[in-house]
């Protein structure tokens, strides 16, 4: 006979006779991302961020590949033919190999041209309402009709859309929206989303071939006996969880449900089927490896099941020695000190200001990574306390739901932006390093440096910084002045003193007394949307208010603009971001000659262009 005292015989069986009927869920990775990647790999030998693609011989119609296909050249029995040709998301550059440069984002209506989708791009023109909306603040998903989707309808629904624009085309373009971002690892199978249309249904199935949208109120999900794996925590489990830790759970019915859920595999997994790197879902949602080591099964890569196969008419039971806390059952500060940011957490405790990473307040923690102090901590006084304050928003926040141009409120009273970039997000100069780690209240993101919130305009900060004094009175000779202190998205690489010491004389006295030649040379020192350095990937092409694009690169932790290193970077303002650099930049000689004069002050308004809402939507089509 085993001996085994269960600690919570009721709540534990309650929990799991309550879950016994729950629909499973899918994969994790969806479809779509494992076949973009299978084309990534195949394009690679042309280059950086080329995808192979197979194209129907006959049609217009092209697919990512996969390998089934990569080797027989049919889809579904069709020939194709393999051609290269830029990811998504990347476009060439001259004289370089591949696709190094990332696209700028757009909002939802323009991105719908991006990728194809004219027809939807023209019925949305044609309603009063939709366009407005696409294009206004906030966050969407549209699941897109290709035009050969328009095109495979009956002449009698069309008809019956277009008649009417403002309600039934309208209505029908509203039923294949949903009013926040929603990612492909998100549409699991038997997940159901609200469209913006009346809340209506809209129902994820994925089949072999990929993920597809089935029409609301036509599809039930069948399901059988549902078989499960339980991994039920030993006596010797609970006794290494802190009792404080373990009263908390105990008396928190959702942290304490989350906790069981945790601990029930979504089906049922015998010793003599488990290979190692298996990956499980639990009723939670979370993912569990289990593997196997000799004959001992592991769980992410530690031995701790103590009996297994255990078997039950419906699954099998192992038991466990170590309880398994997700981490939707954790504190802030539980969160933070499983992860690297052990050093941002010392400082609250510090300033006195752990009681925030432990309570029930809802906020999310931006903590830095504990190689952001790796050349010495910074001592705790006032000014620290409230940086480590205006490093908790007052909301429990999901980074996949923020849009870019969203600005959060801070317990030290500052409201941060966030800026999404083609590959990151960030908050203010910080972006994020790690995948969020949700906890009962609160969420931690893992961000790449100390946040250095804003005080004032670009020309504010060029002020007070005693290096920049030529440039300032360079800024005010050319009349830009007021461009720098009014709203906007600028990124300014600012020559020092030092910069423009090392021109030739002759060259310094020449422009400095011309101001249309120093307002042109100025203003190509300046883009027109912000650039925060951990944005910045191999290659971003920036426009510059003077219309000549900026090369803005980094490597081994070096920003450089047009191959010349930055001196210092993310100097944040208010209307943009500022970087040091130890040069003066020169407008390239094949500027066209239409963009070296300066315009009037009426016609600078056509190089200032309000910032795109980077990251608001997100477009979901079949490829």
């Amino acid at each position: 006979m085993k001996s085994f005292v269960w600690p919570l015989p009721l709540a534990l069986g309650l929990a799991l006779a309550l879950t016994l009927g729950e629909t499973l869920a899918g994969p994790v990775k969806s479809p779509y991302q494992l076949v973009l990647q299978h084309s990534r790999l195949r394009g690679r030998q042309h280059g950086p961020n080329v995808c192979a693609v197979q194209k129907l011989i006959g049609t217009n119609k092209k697919y990512f590949t996969n390998c089934k296909q990569w080797y027989q050249r049919k889809i579904c029995g069709k020939s194709t033919v393999i051609s290269y040709e830029c990811c998504p998301g990347y476009e060439k550059v001259p004289g370089e190999k591949g696709c190094p440069a990332a696209l700028p984002l757009s909002n939802i209506y323009e991105t719908l041209g991006v990728v194809g989708s004219t027809t939807t791009q023209l019925y949305t023109d044609r309603t009063e309402k939709l366009r407005p909306e696409m294009e206004g603040p906030g966050s969407f998903t549209i699941f897109a009709p290709s035009n050969e989707a328009w095109a495979a309808l009956s002449a009698e629904v069309l008809d019956s859309l277009v008649s009417n624009v403002n309600i039934e085309l309208l209505n029908a373009l509203r039923y294949h929206m949903v009013d926040r971002r929603v990612l492909t690892d998100e549409l699991k199978h038997g997940t159901t989303l609200i469209s913006m249309y009346q809340n209506s249904d809209i129902h994820i199935h994925h089949y072999p071939n990929g993920a597809a949208v089935a029409a609301s109120g036509l599809n039930t999900l069948l399901e059988g006996d549902t078989q499960l794996t339980f991994l039920a925590p030993t006596n010797e489990a609970f006794k290494k969880i802190p009792q404080e830790t373990l009263n908390r759970i105990l008396g928190d019915p959702e942290a304490l449900k989350d906790l069981l859920n945790n601990h029930i595999l979504k089906s049922a997994m015998c010793a003599e089927a488990i290979i190692s790197g298996l990956s499980m879902e639990t009723l939670g949602g979370n993912t569990l490896d289990v593997g196997c080591n000799g004959d001992m099964l592991t769980i992410d890569g530690k031995a701790i099941i103590s009996n297994k196969d255990n078997l039950a008419t419906n699954g099998v039971i192992h038991y466990v020695d170590e309880l398994l806390i997700p981490d939707s059952a954790k504190t802030l500060f539980e969160l933070a000190v499983e992860s690297d940011v052990s050093t941002s957490i010392d400082l609250y405790r510090q300033a006195g200001l752990d009681s925030h990473l432990s309570g029930t307040e809802h906020l999310t923690l931006l903590a830095p990574l504990n190689s952001v102090f790796k050349d010495g901590v910074p001592y705790v006084d006032a000014n620290m306390k409230n940086l480590l304050l205006n490093h908790i928003v007052k909301d429990q926040l999901s980074s996949k739901y923020l849009y870019h141009g969203q600005t959060l409120d801070t317990l030290g009273g500052k409201k941060l932006r966030v800026f999404v970039y083609r590959n990151s997000l960030c908050i203010e100069n910080s972006c994020i390093a790690a995948h969020d780690k949700r906890g009962r209240y609160g969420t931690l993101f893992t961000v790449d440096q100390m946040l250095t919130p804003p005080i004032g305009t670009i020309m504010d900060a060029l002020k007070v910084d005693n290096r920049f004094s030529t440039l300032v009175a360079a800024i005010q000779t050319a009349g830009l002045t007021e461009i720098l202190n009014r709203e906007g998205t600028y990124t300014i690489f600012a020559p020092t003193n030092e910069a423009f010491q090392a021109l030739p004389p002759e060259e310094l006295n020449k422009f400095m007394g011309n101001a249309k030649e120093l307002a042109n040379i100025l203003k190509y020192h300046i883009g027109d949307e912000i650039l925060v350095s951990g944005a910045i990937g191999a290659l971003v092409r920036l426009k510059s208010l003077q219309g000549s694009k900026l090369e803005v690169s980094s490597k081994n932790s070096v920003v450089n603009i047009n191959k010349e290193p930055v001196a210092e970077t993310d100097i944040m303002a208010t209307n943009g971001v500022i970087y040091a650099i130890k040069n003066v930049l020169q407008i390239p000689a094949n500027t066209p000659r239409n963009l070296r004069h300066v315009p009037s002050t009426s016609e600078l308004k056509i190089f200032k262009s309000p910032l795109l809402r980077i990251g608001q939507e997100h477009i979901q089509l079949d490829y």
